[in-house]
């Protein structure tokens, strides 16, 4: 009898699992009021205790249902990681933003926003390992190029310090969410941004109760409204949802879904706030959106 031994194909990488894309889509929604839920937060809160109030809210919350679910402490070994996500995506970014949007609006900040992928994507090649292909990158920057010059056309006047603040929280951001995805391979997604908000817990609480007096306008339900959107929703619940998108369908190639969150929080600037909107907008999003597919497929 003749035996032939078949060579067996190269296996192709498998396609980010279906499960990991809605969860992204549904993080990414999430997250895309975040800026004008800050903007009605601000009417009632400065912005350290906007940041401090919210991240408070949060770690409470976080504490309880961790205690509830008796879920096992984090590794010593996962405390730097961990503090690099309370310091990215606690503290970070909604301290930078919040300052920023006392001198640009939302709209203007959406436009920084269409870097978030390619900052993700940077870090998660620097932290976790991945290696993207050149066609990735290219299709990537197309994406983020023609979301910051498509926003930046009817965004809104510009200010040195509220553009260079969104800057650095693009860039602290990318870095939270990286360090998040890594960990969410093993901890899970929910309990990377639960502990991530306890162990700021000591910090957050005892200080967010010091500046509570100190608001500049009255508690009005659209203030409260978007103190709940941000401390309940951007701080937790979106988390959820973007941390096991990203572990689950990798850190570059997820993050490319954040090149629609710009058109969503412009749509949603527009809708809550009253700010103008693009009419090319639609066309300009199919665009990024064809951009974002073809990254993911090409990655």
């Amino acid at each position: 009898m003749t035996t032939r031994i078949l060579a067996a194909p190269a296996q192709a990488r498998p396609a980010p699992p279906a499960g990991a894309l809605r969860d992204g889509l549904v993080g990414v929604a999430i997250f895309s009021g975040t800026l004008a839920a800050t903007r009605l937060a601000l009417e009632a809160f400065e912005p350290v205790a906007l940041t401090l109030t919210r991240a408070a809210l949060a770690g409470l919350a976080a504490g309880a249902v961790l205690m509830v679910l008796r879920q096992p402490m984090p590794r010593r070994s996962d405390l730097a990681a961990l503090a690099a996500v309370s310091f990215g995506v606690v503290l970070g970014f909604p301290l930078f933003t919040a300052f920023a949007l006392g001198q640009i609006g939302a709209g203007r900040a959406s436009v920084f926003v269409g870097l978030l992928p390619l900052a993700t994507s940077l870090f998660g090649a620097l932290r976790a390992g991945e290696r993207p292909s050149r066609a990735f990158w290219l299709l990537s920057g197309l994406g983020s190029a023609v979301t910051v010059a498509f926003a930046a056309r009817g965004a809104g006047p510009g200010s040195l310090v509220g553009d260079g603040l969104m800057l650095a929280a693009i860039l602290v951001c990318g870095l939270g969410y990286a360090e998040g995805a890594r960990l969410a391979r093993r901890l899970g997604g929910w309990q990377v941004v639960a502990w991530a908000t306890v162990l700021a817990l000591p910090a957050t609480l005892p200080a967010a109760l010091w500046l509570l007096p100190a608001h500049p306008g009255p508690m009005t339900p659209s203030a409260l409204a978007g103190l709940a959107y941000v401390s309940a929703l951007s701080a937790l619940v979106g988390f959820v949802f973007w941390y096991r998108a990203l572990a689950r369908g990798g850190i570059a190639v997820t993050g490319q879904l954040q090149l629609l969150q710009p058109f969503m929080g412009i749509g949603i600037a527009a809708l809550v706030l009253g700010e103008a909107i693009d009419p090319a907008m639609p066309l300009v999003a199919a665009t990024v959106a064809a951009c974002a597919a073809g990254a993911r497929r090409l990655a």
